[in-house]
């Protein structure tokens, strides 16, 4: 790819990086003169269509956020190299490094980075959660720390695009397993509280320098994600604040009820460390000591396995009492098994009286814009019906989005009530039509008579095209628009002007002077020829602007040159000879037209062509031929005579 010029603008430099979704490069757009990043997706997500359509909406919503912390996108398009399709982000150019990088340079970080860093990203999901885009991939990979140690969050809204097929295609897209909150690995619903349990992990691996669950396969990771307790970061590392480990395990908590509410509480808490002013003896309401919890359903198989190759690990094989310990074996046993029998008639019997004696009573979740997809995994979750009643075009929502539903957000209703909703099929597209070298003028009609406005005029320097005509359109007339959508356009200034000065060109060969004059930046005018006694050929006498004036580029210099007068032989020399003539216009008009053609040497020379009024009257005129010239006079194309009058 490099040396290749992407959508006619990014010229591709060198490769930086790559990740399990794409290649990263670093450009040159050589529009705006200045240095991007540009992310290129592989070759086997380009040829999954429902893939790039999702990938390219979540990656224009993603382009919609503007904060400090979160990476810029500039574009988003395609292009056709070598016949293959090639699908690409410009993205904000970073010199710097992933969190991940410095973390692994580190060590691991101090309680003061790990606090800026972490208040900095939680900034930029809190922005993003703001506008309904959720990361769902955060992790130190996605994380750039600049050179002036700024946070900069990338690829947001991307991993949305990504399919649960997609974890199993390239060991880096593995690496994200370890940062995946449990309802990810479950493949449930995820929400802005997925963001804040992954955060909560890369700070875990901010102040311990490890991540928190390890194996050999993604498999054994995300399992440990919804299965096994997280170690205290204080059991890693000692040095761990207090105040900081209960914010991280307020964060990393499997249900995700029991986490923040949201980023902005999760900041407050931080800005409280920060400022020495944090009590976290409220923020960790889900005690393991508290009267009152709710216990999550499990899988009691699972939980047994588990139970059982815990039990194996803690056998002590140098037991000297190997027969005592298999009979104690035994009455536990036998005394888990009663137990089990127990709560499980206690379960069944207290699910058949809450059926008879109550009705699960459930909050409707708001769903309105949401993704028809997550918005059916939120209300099932719920154990409500999600029930499509109707879809319909829509310029406010895009495609797949929930317009409206039934029962309102907040409302109390019961189990398996059905919750009735209305899907957008997007905005009704119009192929944006090409206004490329118009007037603006021109193209604001062009644009307007077919539903589009003109946003941006951008005004730009131009060699080849004529100034005030466009040179560039975005969106490009081959994409399509919802009506009343705003196209920029940029319009040609014309050549760039540059200011110079002029060069003294006088006494200098034409051909030297030419190449001094356009070596300015100027252009050679008209060369003159002037006959001289005392210079050389073709040096130059004069030029139309004094030595040192300052010009414009691109203006002409006329230029006198030096030519030697011809030699004529001097008896070679004919004397001309005036003759007068007089001539009197005809009395029946008010003009005459006169011409007098002169016959000299067998050859024929108009020498007089004059319209004359009546008014004038008789006048006399100064013919010059040689000795024996004739001259025939014609009044309105009339022959009139020759003269001399004895002339034959």
């Amino acid at each position: 790819m490099i040396g290749t010029i992407l959508g006619n603008r990014y010229e591709i430099i060198e490769k930086v990086g790559e990740g399990g979704m794409a290649k990263v490069y670093k450009a040159k757009c050589l529009l705006l003169n200045r240095y991007v990043a540009i992310k290129i997706l592989r070759d086997e997500f380009t040829n999954d269509e429902q893939f790039i359509g999702k990938f390219r909406r979540e990656s224009q919503a993603a382009a919609s956020l503007s904060h400090p912390s979160i990476l810029n996108i500039y574009d988003v398009g395609v292009d056709q190299i070598n016949d293959n399709e090639i699908h690409f982000i410009v993205m904000e150019f970073i010199d710097g490094k992933t969190l991940k990088e410095v973390i692994r340079e580190n060590g691991k970080l101090t309680k003061d980075e790990t606090i800026r860093y972490s208040i900095q990203i939680a900034e930029a999901l809190q922005h993003a959660h703001k506008n309904h885009i959720i990361h769902r991939d955060i992790k130190p990979h996605n994380i750039m720390i600049t050179k002036d140690d700024r946070v900069k969050v990338t690829d947001f809204g991307i991993a949305r695009a990504v399919t649960s097929s997609t974890v199993t295609t390239t060991s880096n897209v593995l690496g994200s397993v370890h940062y995946f909150s449990p309802e990810q690995a479950r493949g449930g619903y995820t929400d802005e509280k997925s963001d804040i349990y992954s955060l909560g992990i890369v700070m875990y691996e901010m102040i311990t320098g490890k991540v928190p669950y390890d194996a050999d396969s993604p498999i054994s990771v995300a399992l440990k994600h919804i299965q096994e307790d997280i170690v205290l970061p204080s059991e890693i590392e000692k040095t761990v604040a207090k105040d900081l480990e209960t914010i991280i395990m307020k964060c990393v908590q499997k249900r995700q009820a029991d986490r923040y509410n949201n980023v902005t509480d999760l900041i407050s808490d931080l800005k409280l460390i920060d400022s020495n002013t944090f009590d976290g003896n409220s923020i960790l309401d889900n005690d393991k000591n508290s009267a009152t919890r709710i216990i999550p359903a499990i899988d009691l198989k699972e939980e047994i396995e588990v139970d059982n190759k815990s039990k194996k690990r803690k056998i002590n094989p140098n037991s000297e009492n190997k027969k005592k310990s298999k009979n104690g074996g035994g009455v536990i046993f036998l005394g888990i098994l009663l137990a089990f029998i127990l709560v499980t008639g206690l379960f069944f019997g207290y699910g058949k009286l809450k059926g008879v004696l109550a009705v699960d009573e459930i909050t409707v979740p708001y769903i309105k814009g949401m993704q028809e997809e997550d918005a059916r995994d939120l209300i099932e979750s719920r154990n409500l019906t999600f029930r499509v009643i109707d879809t319909v075009k829509s310029d406010e929502f895009k495609e797949g989005q929930v317009i409206t539903q039934s029962v309102e957000a907040d409302t109390i209703v019961k189990s398996g009530y059905p919750i009735d909703v209305t899907i957008s099929e997007g905005a009704n597209l119009i192929l944006v039509p090409s206004v490329l070298n118009r007037t603006l003028n021109d193209a604001e009609k062009i644009l307007t008579d077919n539903g589009f406005r003109v946003g941006t005029v951008d005004p730009r320097f131009s060699d080849t095209v004529a100034k005030g005509l466009v040179i560039e359109q975005n969106p490009k007339s081959s994409e399509e628009l919802a009506p009343g959508s705003r196209v920029n356009l940029a319009i040609s200034e014309g050549p760039e002007i540059v200011n110079v000065s002029m060069p003294d060109v006088v006494n200098r060969s034409i051909e030297e002077a030419k190449g001094m004059i356009i070596a300015e930046g100027l252009e050679v005018g008209d060369v003159t020829p002037q006959p001289s006694e005392n210079i050389e050929k073709d040096i130059v006498t004069w030029q139309s602007y004094l030595p040192g004036t300052t010009l414009e580029s691109g203006t002409a210099v006329d230029l006198y040159i030096s030519s030697k007068p011809e030699e004529i032989p001097e008896e070679n020399i004919e004397i001309e000879i005036p003759t007068p003539i007089t001539l009197t216009p005809l009395s029946d008009r008010e003009e005459t037209n006169i011409r007098i053609i002169r016959i000299q040497d067998g050859e024929q020379v108009e020498v007089l062509n004059k319209t004359v009024e009546l008014s004038e009257g008789t006048f006399t005129t100064i013919l010059y031929g040689k000795e024996g010239a004739k001259y025939d006079v014609f009044y309105d194309d009339v022959f009139q005579g020759r003269y001399p009058p004895d002339a034959q």
